[in-house]
């Protein structure tokens, strides 16, 4: 590499070293420009996304492709916007006069990654305020995810409490009058037994779970055996929806990150280019 250093008749150390290495409406340019590229791909590919799930079985794509698929698209989006960034931010710097070329590379790297920094951070910001006026508020957002682990709950306890028609029905089809009744306390009660578990993250409680196969055969007419069969079905699946769901955070954490560490290499990477083609410099870097 060439040693290279930028310099301009009048321009002295002094004036260099007063002079603040900080471009700082370039770099609120560049991140500026990349949150509103990442607007732009985050809503096509909403769109895209919409476009290729499906509720039928036959059509669209599975879940578990369109979770991939997402997470790729999540880095393409963020080393797209920040590249744009990073280069706006590079090529709009003033000028360092008196500067040493590997000086300037460090600078031009350091403008990149803080219009990523910038972008990043208004991005949140963004997304936060976005969230809250869709859903109406933190708190109702709150109460729609406490409403649909109310419904699943809700669910689970109609399929504890479904009642074994086949064993109370009389020969002739119809409903015997000592066909056992479940009554709204029983549901409720049953519905906090599961909301317990839920909470806690692990398996039911021993004595909870002998009480829930107790009043399970005595309100639909199963047999010991059966009701718990029922009752480890539904603990199961409880247990199973948890893990399903805490993997999917996982996952969701790890994308974002790598997402956030791709973008902040593009931006960098493209100050460098930007920067190097505003002096002319980028030849010598090469």
């Amino acid at each position: 590499m060439v040693d290279t250093v930028i310099v301009t008749p009048g321009a002295t150390e002094a004036e260099e070293g007063w002079a603040s290495a900080v471009s700082w409406p370039a770099i609120l340019a560049g991140g500026l420009a990349a949150v509103a590229l990442s607007i732009i791909l985050f809503t096509l590919g909403a769109g895209l996304g919409l476009s290729a799930v499906s509720p039928w079985s036959d059509r669209g794509i599975s879940s578990d492709t369109a979770a991939l698929g997402s997470g790729i698209y999540l880095i393409v989006v963020a080393v797209m916007s920040s590249a744009v960034g990073g280069y706006i931010a590079g090529r709009l710097r003033a000028r360092w006069l008196g500067t040493h070329i590997d000086e300037i590379y460090f600078r031009d790297t350091a403008h990149g990654f803080l219009s990523w920094a910038v972008a990043t951070v208004i991005s949140a910001a963004f997304l936060a305020s976005a969230a809250t006026t869709i859903t109406g508020g933190a708190g109702a957002a709150m109460a729609g995810n406490r409403g649909a682990l109310q419904d699943r709950l809700n669910g689970y306890s109609d399929e504890l409490l479904r009642p074994n028609f086949a064993a109370s029905n009389n020969s002739g089809g119809t409903p015997s009058n000592d066909q056992p009744r479940v009554q709204a306390s029983d549901r409720t009660e049953v519905y906090r037994l599961l909301a317990k578990t839920q909470r806690g993250g692990s398996a039911m409680a021993q004595s909870d779970h002998d009480y829930l196969v107790q009043m399970v055969a005595a309100r639909t007419g199963l047999s010991q055996a059966d009701a718990e069969k029922r009752v480890n079905d539904i603990a199961t699946d409880l247990k199973v929806s948890a893990d399903k769901a805490r993997k999917g955070a996982a996952h969701l954490a790890f994308w974002i990150t790598a997402s956030l560490l791709f973008g902040a290499l593009a931006a960098s990477l493209a100050a460098t280019e930007g920067g190097g083609l505003r002096d002319g410099t980028w030849k010598y870097r090469r």
